[in-house]
């Protein structure tokens, strides 16, 4: 008899793609055969052929295949399962049709799943979450225990009640706890009461809720070779980290779509300066500028003299940087963050506290949770519309120079503590990995 395949199939972008990597290696380890079906769409922000085949080079064990998908990789593979990506949703009747058990992968937070499951059932009692935002005063929560968030910290694409959009997600909300169990990219000990308003059934009123499995963090701890190509040498700007004093670095990176308009980024570079701490910030274009300068113009972009006068304690980079590599090296000290979950992990298990800047999707939300229930940032005060130097330069220096940025360091360090003990043979997500094998096995 073959050995048993799971096809992962994630939905479009990056910031999906990766954790269905790191997740495909947890499946591996265990003696499956897994297959990552990727659409190959044209869609610049899509992920593209060359993406995934820097990613198949760097993770030889796994099959990559872009759609449509041929089949099985092994001729004596022969129960199959499917793991959808979160908005995947119309695969479960693929699934059905196959008489397949289908799965969901959840990237993002636990706290957003709770959300995201209760959103079709809870959005109908309420006026517009962009209406709601008039009043500060109006305050969302979806199942017990959830901290209050403001409505325009909801998720971004259903602000407005009645759009195409926000009936897309209502849809595939609904639909996703049709699945047999959801893999979340999380950790038990990070998100209690989330963890306790799923598995009791208070996020899906009208039926069973599908059982939850902590299984992460799922990061790349390993470099960024998948990104840049496994024969590239290191980046330039680990030298620079190398001859850095220890935990003295403040690391700004704002994801593939983080582009500030340059009146921004002028601000951020006063903030950085008048802080007096040491930087490393990755500048990406103006959206506006990006079809004309795909690279920046750092010299026309920033204040006159800028980095000259900072040349002895900060490096601006170009449009990109090794981020995980970044992460682990020992002369930073703290992160400002979109709040993209990845990259909240990925900061969680190298210890580091975050300034919280989110842009887009559910990373206002992620913010809230990180602020208000976990405790391991801090927020950027106007994220929502223009924040001042006066801004940068106050977070940086609480994180860096208080007590208060003290105690935010003590509660990271305890969490990157849980967090390896969950990855841990003996740890909650190994635990959890292993129910969802006894599951799977069961079929």
């Amino acid at each position: 008899m073959g050995k048993k395949t799971i096809v992962l199939y994630p939905s479009l972008g990056v910031g999906h793609l990766n954790p269905m990597v790191e997740l495909a290696k947890a499946l591996l380890r265990r003696g499956l055969g897994v297959l990552i079906a990727v659409v190959d769409a044209p869609d610049t922000d899509a992920v593209s052929a060359a993406a995934v085949a820097r990613l198949a080079a760097a993770n030889p064990a796994i099959a990559f295949r872009l759609l449509p998908v041929p089949a099985s990789p092994d001729a004596g593979a022969h129960p199959l399962a499917l793991l959808l990506d979160m908005f995947c949703v119309d695969a479960l009747d693929v699934a059905a049709e196959l008489r397949v058990p289908a799965y969901f992968f959840f990237p993002s937070a636990a706290s957003d799943l709770a959300v995201f499951l209760n959103l079709p059932y809870y959005y109908p009692t309420v006026p517009s979450f962009r209406e709601m935002a008039k009043d500060k005063n109006m305050l969302v929560r979806c199942y017990p225990g959830m901290p209050p968030i403001r409505a325009d910290d909801m998720l971004q694409s259903v602000q407005d009640k009645e759009s195409d959009a926000t009936r897309v997600r209502l849809y595939q909300f609904r639909r996703m706890a049709e699945g047999r169990g959801v893999l979340v990219n999380s950790f038990d000990w990070l998100e209690p009461a989330a963890l306790k308003a799923l598995r009791c059934g208070a996020c899906v009123p009208t039926g069973p809720t599908p059982a939850v499995y902590c299984i992460g963090p799922l990061v790349n701890r390993g470099g960024s070779q998948g990104e840049r190509g496994t024969d590239e040498r290191p980046h330039e700007c680990l030298a620079w980290l190398d001859a850095q004093p220890r935990s003295s670095v403040v690391f700004l990176c704002l994801g593939s779509k983080g582009a500030f308009s340059a009146s921004q980024l002028q601000e951020i570079a006063r903030g950085l300066e008048t802080s007096g701490h040491r930087f490393l910030w990755a500048v990406r274009s103006p959206l506006d500028e990006q079809s004309q300068f795909p690279e920046p113009d750092l010299e026309r972009l920033l204040p006159a003299g800028f980095l000259e006068r900072t040349r002895s304690r900060g490096m601006v980079l170009k449009n990109w940087a090794p981020q995980s590599e970044v992460l682990q090296h020992k002369a930073v000290a703290a992160f400002v963050t979109h709040c993209g979950w990845n990259s909240t992990l990925e900061a969680i298990m190298s210890g580091l506290p975050m300034i919280c800047w989110p842009l887009y999707a559910e990373q206002s939300m992620n913010k809230v949770f990180m602020v208000e229930e976990m405790r391991i940032a801090v927020e950027m005060e106007g994220y929502k519309e223009f924040v001042m130097a006066e801004e940068v330069e106050a977070q940086v220096r609480l994180v860096m120079d208080t007590e208060e940025g003290k105690l935010l360091r003590e509660r990271l360090a305890v969490a990157k503590e849980k967090a390896m003990e969950a990855i841990n043979e003996d740890g909650s997500s190994e635990a959890a990995l292993a129910d969802f094998f006894r599951d799977f096995e069961a079929e």
